[in-house]
Protein backbone atom coordinates (compact mmCIF):
# COMPACT_ATOMS: atom_id res chain seq x y z
CA UNK A 1 0.00 0.00 0.00
CA UNK A 2 1.31 3.45 -0.95
CA UNK A 3 0.04 6.63 0.69
CA UNK A 4 -0.71 9.40 -1.78
CA UNK A 5 1.49 12.46 -1.57
CA UNK A 6 -1.44 14.89 -1.62
CA UNK A 7 -4.19 14.00 0.82
CA UNK A 8 -7.62 15.57 0.46
CA UNK A 9 -8.23 18.58 2.67
CA UNK A 10 -11.12 19.25 4.97
CA UNK A 11 -12.24 22.28 2.98
CA UNK A 12 -12.42 20.14 -0.16
CA UNK A 13 -14.69 17.56 1.41
CA UNK A 14 -16.97 19.29 3.90
CA UNK A 15 -18.57 22.38 2.33
CA UNK A 16 -17.78 22.37 -1.38
CA UNK A 17 -20.99 23.99 -2.49
CA UNK A 18 -21.20 27.34 -0.71
CA UNK A 19 -20.32 29.41 -3.77
CA UNK A 20 -22.47 27.22 -5.97
CA UNK A 21 -25.44 27.57 -3.61
CA UNK A 22 -25.07 31.35 -3.67
CA UNK A 23 -25.10 31.21 -7.45
CA UNK A 24 -28.23 29.07 -7.33
CA UNK A 25 -29.98 31.62 -5.13
CA UNK A 26 -29.13 34.31 -7.65
CA UNK A 27 -30.32 31.97 -10.39
CA UNK A 28 -33.64 31.46 -8.63
CA UNK A 29 -34.19 35.21 -8.37
CA UNK A 30 -33.37 35.68 -12.06
CA UNK A 31 -35.68 32.92 -13.23
CA UNK A 32 -38.64 33.78 -11.06
CA UNK A 33 -38.33 37.49 -11.82
CA UNK A 34 -38.40 36.76 -15.54
CA UNK A 35 -41.46 34.56 -15.21
CA UNK A 36 -43.30 36.97 -12.93
CA UNK A 37 -42.26 40.33 -14.39
CA UNK A 38 -45.74 41.78 -13.92
CA UNK A 39 -46.42 40.34 -10.47
CA UNK A 40 -44.72 40.41 -7.06
CA UNK A 41 -41.45 38.48 -7.07
CA UNK A 42 -41.62 35.10 -5.33
CA UNK A 43 -39.12 34.15 -2.63
CA UNK A 44 -35.51 33.76 -3.71
CA UNK A 45 -35.65 30.03 -2.97
CA UNK A 46 -38.47 29.38 -5.46
CA UNK A 47 -36.28 27.07 -7.52
CA UNK A 48 -34.23 25.54 -4.75
CA UNK A 49 -34.71 21.87 -4.09
CA UNK A 50 -36.04 20.60 -0.81
CA UNK A 51 -32.56 19.32 -0.02
CA UNK A 52 -31.11 22.80 -0.42
CA UNK A 53 -33.92 24.52 1.48
CA UNK A 54 -33.31 22.21 4.48
CA UNK A 55 -29.50 22.40 4.34
CA UNK A 56 -29.49 18.81 3.06
CA UNK A 57 -31.38 17.40 6.03
CA UNK A 58 -34.30 16.24 3.87
CA UNK A 59 -34.94 14.95 0.38
CA UNK A 60 -37.69 15.78 -2.09
CA UNK A 61 -41.06 14.09 -1.94
CA UNK A 62 -42.96 13.00 -5.03
CA UNK A 63 -45.13 16.13 -4.75
CA UNK A 64 -42.00 18.29 -4.50
CA UNK A 65 -40.59 16.86 -7.73
CA UNK A 66 -43.83 17.14 -9.68
CA UNK A 67 -44.27 20.74 -8.52
CA UNK A 68 -40.67 21.59 -9.43
CA UNK A 69 -41.00 20.15 -12.94
CA UNK A 70 -44.37 21.75 -13.57
CA UNK A 71 -43.11 25.19 -12.50
CA UNK A 72 -39.99 24.74 -14.60
CA UNK A 73 -42.18 24.04 -17.64
CA UNK A 74 -44.22 27.17 -16.92
CA UNK A 75 -41.01 29.19 -16.68
CA UNK A 76 -39.51 28.35 -20.07
CA UNK A 77 -40.74 27.44 -23.56
CA UNK A 78 -37.81 25.01 -23.81
CA UNK A 79 -39.07 22.89 -20.90
CA UNK A 80 -42.10 20.67 -21.42
CA UNK A 81 -43.78 18.71 -18.64
CA UNK A 82 -45.33 15.31 -19.27
CA UNK A 83 -45.60 11.85 -17.74
CA UNK A 84 -44.40 8.55 -19.16
CA UNK A 85 -46.27 5.90 -17.19
CA UNK A 86 -47.50 4.93 -13.76
CA UNK A 87 -46.31 3.23 -10.61
CA UNK A 88 -47.93 0.27 -8.88
CA UNK A 89 -49.91 2.64 -6.69
CA UNK A 90 -51.00 4.77 -9.62
CA UNK A 91 -48.61 7.71 -9.35
CA UNK A 92 -47.88 9.27 -12.72
CA UNK A 93 -44.14 9.22 -13.50
CA UNK A 94 -43.02 12.81 -14.19
CA UNK A 95 -40.76 13.77 -17.08
CA UNK A 96 -39.28 17.10 -18.16
CA UNK A 97 -38.44 17.21 -21.86
CA UNK A 98 -35.91 19.97 -22.49
CA UNK A 99 -34.91 21.27 -25.89
CA UNK A 100 -35.92 23.30 -28.93
CA UNK A 101 -39.00 21.24 -29.76
CA UNK A 102 -42.70 21.98 -30.20
CA UNK A 103 -43.95 19.83 -27.34
CA UNK A 104 -43.11 16.88 -25.09
CA UNK A 105 -44.34 14.17 -27.46
CA UNK A 106 -42.05 11.41 -28.74
CA UNK A 107 -42.95 12.53 -32.26
CA UNK A 108 -41.56 16.02 -31.66
CA UNK A 109 -38.46 14.72 -29.94
CA UNK A 110 -37.59 12.21 -32.64
CA UNK A 111 -38.40 14.70 -35.42
CA UNK A 112 -35.82 17.12 -33.99
CA UNK A 113 -33.00 15.00 -35.42
CA UNK A 114 -30.97 15.77 -32.29
CA UNK A 115 -29.24 13.45 -29.88
CA UNK A 116 -31.70 12.39 -27.18
CA UNK A 117 -30.37 11.77 -23.64
CA UNK A 118 -32.43 10.10 -20.90
CA UNK A 119 -31.44 11.01 -17.32
CA UNK A 120 -32.99 8.82 -14.61
CA UNK A 121 -32.85 9.18 -10.83
CA UNK A 122 -34.22 7.29 -7.85
CA UNK A 123 -34.63 3.78 -9.21
CA UNK A 124 -33.70 2.86 -5.62
CA UNK A 125 -35.61 5.39 -3.54
CA UNK A 126 -33.10 5.51 -0.71
CA UNK A 127 -30.41 6.57 -3.19
CA UNK A 128 -31.70 10.10 -3.58
CA UNK A 129 -28.73 12.10 -4.83
CA UNK A 130 -29.75 11.73 -8.49
CA UNK A 131 -33.25 13.00 -7.78
CA UNK A 132 -31.86 16.21 -6.26
CA UNK A 133 -29.08 16.64 -8.83
CA UNK A 134 -31.48 16.43 -11.78
CA UNK A 135 -33.68 19.15 -10.33
CA UNK A 136 -30.61 21.34 -9.88
CA UNK A 137 -29.57 20.63 -13.46
CA UNK A 138 -32.99 21.65 -14.70
CA UNK A 139 -32.79 24.89 -12.73
CA UNK A 140 -29.42 25.64 -14.32
CA UNK A 141 -30.97 25.18 -17.74
CA UNK A 142 -33.78 27.56 -16.81
CA UNK A 143 -31.18 30.17 -15.87
CA UNK A 144 -29.53 29.92 -19.30
CA UNK A 145 -26.53 27.82 -18.35
CA UNK A 146 -25.38 25.19 -20.85
CA UNK A 147 -27.32 26.88 -23.62
CA UNK A 148 -25.08 25.24 -26.19
CA UNK A 149 -26.57 21.84 -25.34
CA UNK A 150 -29.82 22.78 -27.06
CA UNK A 151 -27.96 23.00 -30.38
CA UNK A 152 -27.34 19.25 -30.39
CA UNK A 153 -29.47 17.53 -27.73
CA UNK A 154 -32.92 17.00 -26.29
CA UNK A 155 -32.92 15.95 -22.63
CA UNK A 156 -35.44 13.62 -21.00
CA UNK A 157 -35.17 14.34 -17.26
CA UNK A 158 -36.87 11.76 -14.99
CA UNK A 159 -35.80 12.50 -11.40
CA UNK A 160 -38.08 10.07 -9.54
CA UNK A 161 -38.52 6.68 -11.16
CA UNK A 162 -39.38 4.69 -8.01
CA UNK A 163 -42.02 7.16 -6.86
CA UNK A 164 -43.86 4.71 -4.58
CA UNK A 165 -40.68 3.69 -2.81
CA UNK A 166 -39.76 7.36 -2.44
CA UNK A 167 -42.84 8.01 -0.29
CA UNK A 168 -42.02 5.23 2.17
CA UNK A 169 -39.65 7.39 4.18
CA UNK A 170 -38.14 6.16 7.43
CA UNK A 171 -35.15 7.36 9.44
CA UNK A 172 -33.58 3.90 9.26
CA UNK A 173 -33.64 3.23 5.51
CA UNK A 174 -30.14 2.85 4.03
CA UNK A 175 -28.58 2.05 7.38
CA UNK A 176 -25.25 3.79 7.80
CA UNK A 177 -25.48 6.04 4.75
CA UNK A 178 -24.60 9.59 5.75
CA UNK A 179 -27.92 11.36 5.46
CA UNK A 180 -30.29 12.85 4.74
CA UNK A 181 -31.00 12.68 8.46
CA UNK A 182 -34.69 13.36 7.87
CA UNK A 183 -34.98 9.98 6.24
CA UNK A 184 -35.34 8.62 2.73
CA UNK A 185 -37.42 6.11 0.83
CA UNK A 186 -36.95 2.37 0.43
CA UNK A 187 -35.08 0.36 -2.17
CA UNK A 188 -37.97 -1.65 -3.71
CA UNK A 189 -41.19 -0.42 -5.26
CA UNK A 190 -44.64 -0.92 -3.73
CA UNK A 191 -44.71 -4.53 -4.99
CA UNK A 192 -41.49 -5.27 -3.13
CA UNK A 193 -39.51 -5.53 -6.38
CA UNK A 194 -36.08 -4.11 -7.00
CA UNK A 195 -36.74 -2.14 -10.19
CA UNK A 196 -33.10 -2.53 -11.19
CA UNK A 197 -33.66 -6.27 -11.52
CA UNK A 198 -36.88 -5.98 -13.53
CA UNK A 199 -35.79 -4.73 -16.95
CA UNK A 200 -36.03 -8.14 -18.61
CA UNK A 201 -39.04 -9.75 -16.93
CA UNK A 202 -41.12 -6.51 -16.76
CA UNK A 203 -43.16 -7.57 -13.74
CA UNK A 204 -43.68 -3.97 -12.60
CA UNK A 205 -45.64 -1.15 -14.24
CA UNK A 206 -42.60 1.06 -13.69
CA UNK A 207 -40.33 -1.19 -15.78
CA UNK A 208 -42.94 -1.41 -18.52
CA UNK A 209 -43.23 2.38 -18.45
CA UNK A 210 -39.48 2.79 -18.96
CA UNK A 211 -39.43 0.18 -21.73
CA UNK A 212 -42.17 2.13 -23.50
CA UNK A 213 -40.28 5.40 -23.03
CA UNK A 214 -37.16 3.84 -24.53
CA UNK A 215 -39.14 2.57 -27.52
CA UNK A 216 -41.12 5.75 -28.15
CA UNK A 217 -38.56 8.49 -27.44
CA UNK A 218 -35.62 6.34 -28.54
CA UNK A 219 -32.84 8.09 -26.59
CA UNK A 220 -29.34 7.39 -27.87
CA UNK A 221 -27.81 7.89 -24.40
CA UNK A 222 -29.11 6.96 -20.94
CA UNK A 223 -27.66 7.74 -17.50
CA UNK A 224 -28.92 5.92 -14.39
CA UNK A 225 -28.11 7.63 -11.07
CA UNK A 226 -27.49 5.66 -7.85
CA UNK A 227 -25.67 5.75 -4.51
CA UNK A 228 -23.20 2.98 -3.78
CA UNK A 229 -22.77 0.68 -0.78
CA UNK A 230 -20.02 -1.47 0.61
CA UNK A 231 -16.35 -0.76 0.16
CA UNK A 232 -14.77 2.18 1.95
CA UNK A 233 -12.91 3.61 -0.99
CA UNK A 234 -11.81 7.19 -1.69
CA UNK A 235 -13.80 7.92 -4.85
CA UNK A 236 -16.58 10.47 -4.67
CA UNK A 237 -18.32 8.60 -7.45
CA UNK A 238 -17.86 5.36 -9.34
CA UNK A 239 -19.38 4.53 -12.70
CA UNK A 240 -19.88 1.70 -15.12
CA UNK A 241 -20.41 1.26 -18.83
CA UNK A 242 -22.56 -1.71 -19.92
CA UNK A 243 -21.07 -5.03 -18.83
CA UNK A 244 -22.85 -7.57 -21.03
CA UNK A 245 -20.48 -9.25 -23.53
CA UNK A 246 -23.08 -8.72 -26.28
CA UNK A 247 -22.84 -4.93 -25.99
CA UNK A 248 -22.09 -3.48 -29.46
CA UNK A 249 -18.35 -2.86 -29.70
CA UNK A 250 -18.79 0.76 -30.78
CA UNK A 251 -20.64 1.58 -27.55
CA UNK A 252 -17.97 0.02 -25.36
CA UNK A 253 -15.17 1.78 -27.23
CA UNK A 254 -16.93 5.15 -27.05
CA UNK A 255 -17.34 4.90 -23.28
CA UNK A 256 -14.14 3.17 -22.15
CA UNK A 257 -11.89 4.80 -24.71
CA UNK A 258 -13.34 8.29 -24.73
CA UNK A 259 -16.18 9.59 -22.58
CA UNK A 260 -15.41 8.04 -19.19
CA UNK A 261 -11.65 8.79 -19.11
CA UNK A 262 -12.19 12.36 -20.29
CA UNK A 263 -15.05 13.02 -17.87
CA UNK A 264 -12.95 11.60 -15.03
CA UNK A 265 -10.03 13.89 -15.86
CA UNK A 266 -12.26 16.94 -16.27
CA UNK A 267 -13.81 16.47 -12.82
CA UNK A 268 -10.43 15.94 -11.18
CA UNK A 269 -9.08 19.11 -12.77
CA UNK A 270 -12.14 21.24 -12.01
CA UNK A 271 -13.27 19.91 -8.63
CA UNK A 272 -10.35 17.90 -7.25
CA UNK A 273 -12.49 14.79 -6.81
CA UNK A 274 -11.53 11.29 -7.91
CA UNK A 275 -13.97 9.14 -9.92
CA UNK A 276 -13.37 5.61 -11.17
CA UNK A 277 -15.01 2.45 -12.49
CA UNK A 278 -17.53 0.95 -10.10
CA UNK A 279 -16.30 -1.85 -7.88
CA UNK A 280 -15.98 -3.32 -4.44
CA UNK A 281 -12.76 -4.63 -2.90
CA UNK A 282 -13.16 -8.11 -1.49
CA UNK A 283 -11.94 -11.69 -1.76
CA UNK A 284 -14.83 -13.94 -2.87
CA UNK A 285 -14.81 -17.30 -1.13
CA UNK A 286 -11.61 -16.36 0.67
CA UNK A 287 -9.74 -16.19 -2.61
CA UNK A 288 -7.86 -13.36 -4.25
CA UNK A 289 -8.73 -9.86 -3.16
CA UNK A 290 -9.68 -7.74 -6.14
CA UNK A 291 -11.78 -4.84 -7.41
CA UNK A 292 -15.02 -6.49 -8.55
CA UNK A 293 -17.71 -4.76 -10.55
CA UNK A 294 -21.37 -5.85 -10.41
CA UNK A 295 -23.34 -8.16 -12.71
CA UNK A 296 -23.33 -8.47 -16.50
CA UNK A 297 -26.97 -9.52 -16.85
CA UNK A 298 -29.46 -7.22 -18.62
CA UNK A 299 -31.88 -7.19 -15.69
CA UNK A 300 -29.72 -4.19 -14.69
CA UNK A 301 -30.56 -0.88 -16.36
CA UNK A 302 -27.34 -0.03 -18.18
CA UNK A 303 -26.81 -3.61 -19.39
CA UNK A 304 -30.38 -3.79 -20.65
CA UNK A 305 -30.12 -0.51 -22.53
CA UNK A 306 -26.91 -1.66 -24.22
CA UNK A 307 -28.76 -4.66 -25.68
CA UNK A 308 -31.11 -2.09 -27.21
CA UNK A 309 -28.00 -0.73 -29.02
CA UNK A 310 -27.89 2.42 -26.90
CA UNK A 311 -25.13 4.10 -24.87
CA UNK A 312 -25.76 3.59 -21.16
CA UNK A 313 -23.90 4.78 -18.07
CA UNK A 314 -24.32 3.83 -14.41
CA UNK A 315 -23.47 6.45 -11.76
CA UNK A 316 -22.84 5.53 -8.11
CA UNK A 317 -22.16 8.39 -5.70
CA UNK A 318 -20.24 7.35 -2.57
CA UNK A 319 -22.60 6.40 0.25
CA UNK A 320 -20.43 7.72 3.08
CA UNK A 321 -19.78 11.16 1.63
CA UNK A 322 -22.13 13.80 2.97
CA UNK A 323 -25.51 14.04 1.29
CA UNK A 324 -24.52 17.41 -0.17
CA UNK A 325 -21.32 15.99 -1.63
CA UNK A 326 -23.19 13.04 -3.14
CA UNK A 327 -25.62 15.37 -4.86
CA UNK A 328 -22.86 17.57 -6.21
CA UNK A 329 -20.71 14.61 -7.30
CA UNK A 330 -23.70 13.33 -9.28
CA UNK A 331 -24.46 16.75 -10.75
CA UNK A 332 -20.85 17.25 -11.86
CA UNK A 333 -20.86 13.81 -13.49
CA UNK A 334 -24.04 14.47 -15.45
CA UNK A 335 -22.80 17.89 -16.56
CA UNK A 336 -19.53 16.50 -17.87
CA UNK A 337 -21.31 13.63 -19.64
CA UNK A 338 -23.62 16.08 -21.37
CA UNK A 339 -20.71 18.31 -22.35
CA UNK A 340 -18.97 15.33 -23.93
CA UNK A 341 -22.09 14.08 -25.70
CA UNK A 342 -22.74 17.60 -27.02
CA UNK A 343 -19.23 17.76 -28.44
CA UNK A 344 -19.59 14.28 -30.00
CA UNK A 345 -23.28 14.35 -30.90
CA UNK A 346 -22.80 13.27 -34.50
CA UNK A 347 -20.54 10.41 -33.42
CA UNK A 348 -23.11 9.27 -30.85
CA UNK A 349 -25.88 9.12 -33.42
CA UNK A 350 -23.62 7.26 -35.86
CA UNK A 351 -22.61 4.66 -33.26
CA UNK A 352 -26.25 3.96 -32.52
CA UNK A 353 -27.26 3.90 -36.18
CA UNK A 354 -24.45 1.48 -36.99
CA UNK A 355 -25.49 -0.84 -34.16
CA UNK A 356 -29.11 -0.80 -35.33
CA UNK A 357 -28.10 -1.55 -38.91
CA UNK A 358 -25.78 -4.44 -38.06
CA UNK A 359 -27.67 -7.74 -38.12
CA UNK A 360 -26.62 -10.29 -35.49
CA UNK A 361 -28.02 -13.23 -37.45
CA UNK A 362 -25.36 -15.93 -37.73
CA UNK A 363 -23.17 -14.37 -35.05
CA UNK A 364 -22.10 -16.24 -31.93
CA UNK A 365 -23.36 -14.32 -28.89
CA UNK A 366 -23.06 -14.92 -25.15
CA UNK A 367 -25.79 -16.62 -23.14
CA UNK A 368 -23.83 -16.73 -19.87
CA UNK A 369 -20.66 -15.01 -18.70
CA UNK A 370 -18.17 -14.75 -15.86
CA UNK A 371 -15.88 -11.96 -14.61
CA UNK A 372 -12.47 -11.74 -16.25
CA UNK A 373 -9.34 -10.52 -14.49
CA UNK A 374 -7.24 -7.60 -15.67
CA UNK A 375 -3.89 -8.44 -17.20
CA UNK A 376 -2.05 -6.57 -14.46
CA UNK A 377 -2.97 -5.19 -11.03
CA UNK A 378 -4.42 -1.68 -11.01
CA UNK A 379 -4.06 1.03 -8.39
CA UNK A 380 -7.32 1.41 -6.47
CA UNK A 381 -7.82 4.47 -4.30
CA UNK A 382 -8.94 3.27 -0.89
CA UNK A 383 -10.21 5.37 2.01
CA UNK A 384 -11.59 5.32 5.52
CA UNK A 385 -14.62 6.48 7.49
CA UNK A 386 -15.36 7.88 10.90
CA UNK A 387 -18.40 6.88 12.88
CA UNK A 388 -20.96 9.49 13.89
CA UNK A 389 -24.31 9.23 15.67
CA UNK A 390 -27.59 9.92 13.93
CA UNK A 391 -29.01 12.88 15.92
CA UNK A 392 -32.59 11.54 15.85
CA UNK A 393 -32.18 7.78 16.20
CA UNK A 394 -28.86 7.40 18.01
CA UNK A 395 -27.80 4.83 15.42
CA UNK A 396 -24.33 4.95 13.86
CA UNK A 397 -23.64 6.79 10.61
CA UNK A 398 -20.43 6.54 8.61
CA UNK A 399 -18.73 9.66 7.27
CA UNK A 400 -16.00 9.75 4.66
CA UNK A 401 -12.66 10.60 6.30
CA UNK A 402 -9.86 12.72 4.82
CA UNK A 403 -7.72 9.62 4.27
CA UNK A 404 -6.74 7.90 1.07
CA UNK A 405 -4.13 5.40 -0.01
CA UNK A 406 -3.41 3.29 -3.06
CA UNK A 407 -3.88 -0.47 -2.94
CA UNK A 408 -2.82 -2.41 -6.05
CA UNK A 409 -5.16 -5.28 -6.89
CA UNK A 410 -6.47 -7.12 -9.90
CA UNK A 411 -9.59 -5.64 -11.41
CA UNK A 412 -12.59 -7.72 -12.40
CA UNK A 413 -14.38 -5.08 -14.43
CA UNK A 414 -15.39 -6.97 -17.58
CA UNK A 415 -17.04 -10.27 -18.43
CA UNK A 416 -16.16 -13.09 -20.80
CA UNK A 417 -18.71 -15.51 -22.28
CA UNK A 418 -18.91 -18.97 -20.72
CA UNK A 419 -21.66 -20.19 -23.04
CA UNK A 420 -22.31 -19.00 -26.59
CA UNK A 421 -24.96 -19.74 -29.17
CA UNK A 422 -25.40 -18.88 -32.83
CA UNK A 423 -28.15 -16.34 -33.54
CA UNK A 424 -30.87 -17.79 -35.81
CA UNK A 425 -32.87 -16.07 -38.51
CA UNK A 426 -36.06 -16.01 -36.45
CA UNK A 427 -37.92 -17.46 -33.48
CA UNK A 428 -41.41 -18.92 -33.69
CA UNK A 429 -43.50 -17.99 -30.65
CA UNK A 430 -46.55 -20.25 -30.27
CA UNK A 431 -49.92 -18.51 -29.95
CA UNK A 432 -50.57 -20.06 -26.53
CA UNK A 433 -47.55 -18.25 -25.06
CA UNK A 434 -49.56 -15.06 -24.75
CA UNK A 435 -47.63 -13.79 -21.74
CA UNK A 436 -44.35 -14.10 -23.65
CA UNK A 437 -45.83 -12.34 -26.69
CA UNK A 438 -47.16 -9.51 -24.55
CA UNK A 439 -43.80 -9.00 -22.85
CA UNK A 440 -41.89 -9.06 -26.13
CA UNK A 441 -44.21 -6.37 -27.47
CA UNK A 442 -43.74 -4.37 -24.26
CA UNK A 443 -39.99 -4.37 -24.92
CA UNK A 444 -40.69 -2.96 -28.39
CA UNK A 445 -39.66 -6.12 -30.24
CA UNK A 446 -41.31 -6.42 -33.64
CA UNK A 447 -43.55 -9.46 -34.15
CA UNK A 448 -45.36 -10.65 -37.26
CA UNK A 449 -47.88 -13.39 -38.00
CA UNK A 450 -46.37 -16.74 -38.89
CA UNK A 451 -49.31 -17.63 -41.14
CA UNK A 452 -50.97 -15.68 -43.95
CA UNK A 453 -49.51 -13.67 -46.79
CA UNK A 454 -47.15 -11.79 -44.46
CA UNK A 455 -45.74 -14.93 -42.83
CA UNK A 456 -41.97 -15.10 -42.35
CA UNK A 457 -39.39 -17.57 -43.57
CA UNK A 458 -41.56 -18.90 -46.37
CA UNK A 459 -44.15 -20.26 -43.97
CA UNK A 460 -47.07 -19.26 -46.20
CA UNK A 461 -47.83 -18.85 -49.84
CA UNK A 462 -47.78 -15.48 -51.51
CA UNK A 463 -51.57 -15.41 -51.76
CA UNK A 464 -52.22 -16.43 -48.18
CA UNK A 465 -52.47 -20.15 -48.87
CA UNK A 466 -51.99 -22.68 -46.12
CA UNK A 467 -48.58 -22.43 -44.44
CA UNK A 468 -45.88 -24.79 -45.62
CA UNK A 469 -43.67 -26.95 -43.41
CA UNK A 470 -40.19 -25.58 -42.86
CA UNK A 471 -36.85 -26.64 -41.44
CA UNK A 472 -36.32 -25.47 -37.86
CA UNK A 473 -34.45 -26.29 -34.65
CA UNK A 474 -35.95 -27.38 -31.35
CA UNK A 475 -34.16 -27.37 -28.00
CA UNK A 476 -34.24 -30.80 -26.36
CA UNK A 477 -34.05 -30.45 -22.56
CA UNK A 478 -31.64 -32.73 -20.72
CA UNK A 479 -32.30 -31.28 -17.27
CA UNK A 480 -33.77 -28.29 -15.46
CA UNK A 481 -32.30 -26.77 -12.31
CA UNK A 482 -34.76 -24.69 -10.30
CA UNK A 483 -33.77 -22.33 -7.50
CA UNK A 484 -35.21 -23.35 -4.13
CA UNK A 485 -35.73 -19.77 -3.05
CA UNK A 486 -37.67 -17.15 -4.99
CA UNK A 487 -35.87 -14.04 -6.17
CA UNK A 488 -37.93 -10.97 -7.02
CA UNK A 489 -41.05 -13.10 -6.82
CA UNK A 490 -39.81 -15.86 -9.13
CA UNK A 491 -37.86 -19.12 -8.84
CA UNK A 492 -35.13 -18.86 -11.42
CA UNK A 493 -34.40 -21.84 -13.67
CA UNK A 494 -31.37 -23.02 -15.60
CA UNK A 495 -31.85 -25.30 -18.61
CA UNK A 496 -29.37 -27.81 -20.02
CA UNK A 497 -29.74 -29.49 -23.37
CA UNK A 498 -29.07 -29.15 -27.07
CA UNK A 499 -30.66 -28.11 -30.33
CA UNK A 500 -31.78 -30.71 -32.85
CA UNK A 501 -33.35 -30.34 -36.30
CA UNK A 502 -37.09 -30.59 -36.82
CA UNK A 503 -39.80 -29.87 -39.36
CA UNK A 504 -42.79 -27.80 -38.36
CA UNK A 505 -45.79 -25.99 -39.72
CA UNK A 506 -46.80 -22.74 -38.00
CA UNK A 507 -50.28 -22.74 -36.50
CA UNK A 508 -52.81 -19.90 -36.61
CA UNK A 509 -51.87 -17.21 -34.11
CA UNK A 510 -48.19 -18.16 -33.97
CA UNK A 511 -45.83 -15.21 -34.33
CA UNK A 512 -42.38 -14.73 -35.80
CA UNK A 513 -39.75 -12.63 -34.08
CA UNK A 514 -36.97 -11.93 -36.56
CA UNK A 515 -33.44 -11.66 -35.18
CA UNK A 516 -32.31 -9.20 -37.87
CA UNK A 517 -34.32 -6.35 -36.30
CA UNK A 518 -32.51 -3.62 -34.31
CA UNK A 519 -33.51 -5.29 -31.02
CA UNK A 520 -32.11 -8.64 -32.14
CA UNK A 521 -29.58 -8.76 -29.28
CA UNK A 522 -32.33 -8.23 -26.73
CA UNK A 523 -34.60 -10.77 -28.42
CA UNK A 524 -31.79 -13.34 -28.31
CA UNK A 525 -31.28 -12.86 -24.55
CA UNK A 526 -35.01 -13.02 -23.83
CA UNK A 527 -36.01 -16.17 -25.70
CA UNK A 528 -32.94 -18.42 -25.91
CA UNK A 529 -33.58 -21.31 -23.49
CA UNK A 530 -30.12 -21.20 -21.88
CA UNK A 531 -29.96 -17.42 -21.47
CA UNK A 532 -29.12 -16.47 -17.89
CA UNK A 533 -31.68 -13.65 -17.93
CA UNK A 534 -34.41 -14.73 -20.32
CA UNK A 535 -38.00 -15.87 -20.04
CA UNK A 536 -36.97 -19.45 -19.23
CA UNK A 537 -34.57 -18.29 -16.52
CA UNK A 538 -37.31 -16.23 -14.85
CA UNK A 539 -39.71 -19.18 -14.74
CA UNK A 540 -42.25 -17.93 -17.26
CA UNK A 541 -42.29 -21.35 -18.93
CA UNK A 542 -41.83 -23.50 -15.82
CA UNK A 543 -44.95 -25.58 -16.39
CA UNK A 544 -43.68 -26.56 -19.87
CA UNK A 545 -40.09 -27.48 -19.04
CA UNK A 546 -39.04 -30.97 -18.05
CA UNK A 547 -36.18 -33.33 -18.74
CA UNK A 548 -36.67 -35.11 -22.05
CA UNK A 549 -39.15 -32.51 -23.25
CA UNK A 550 -38.66 -29.65 -25.68
CA UNK A 551 -38.54 -25.92 -25.22
CA UNK A 552 -41.75 -24.46 -26.70
CA UNK A 553 -40.08 -21.67 -28.70
CA UNK A 554 -38.41 -23.02 -31.84
CA UNK A 555 -36.08 -21.25 -34.20
CA UNK A 556 -35.25 -21.08 -37.88
CA UNK A 557 -31.47 -21.19 -38.43
CA UNK A 558 -29.81 -18.68 -40.65
CA UNK A 559 -26.55 -16.91 -41.40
Amino acid sequence: MTTLATPMTSSATRRPANRRLSAYLACAVTVTAAVNACSPSPPADAFLTRAERTDYRETSSYADVVDFLERAAAASPSVHYTTYGFTTEGRALPLAVVGDIADASPTSVRASGKTVVYLQGNIHAGEVCGKEALQMLLRDLLAGRHGEWRESMVLLIAPIYNADGNERVTLTNRGRQHGPIGGMGQRPNAQGYDLNRDHMKLDSPEARSVARLLSEYDPQVAVDLHTTNGTRHAYHLTYSPPLHPNTPAGIDEFLRGGLLPQVTEAILQEHGWHYYYYGNAFAPGGGERGWYTFDHRPRFNNNYISLRNRIAILSEAYSYATFEERVLATLYFVEEILDYVHQHADEVRQIVADADAASVVGHSLALRAAPERSAEPVDILMGAVVEEVHPLTGRPLLLRADTQYVEPMYEYGTFAPTLNERVPQAYLIPAELQDVLIRLAAHGIALEPATGAEGAAGAAGADGAAPMPLDAEVFRIDSVRTSERPFQGRNEQTLFGRYEPTRLTPAPGDMWARADQPLGRLLFSLVEPQSDDGFANWGFLADRLEAGGVYPIVRVPGG
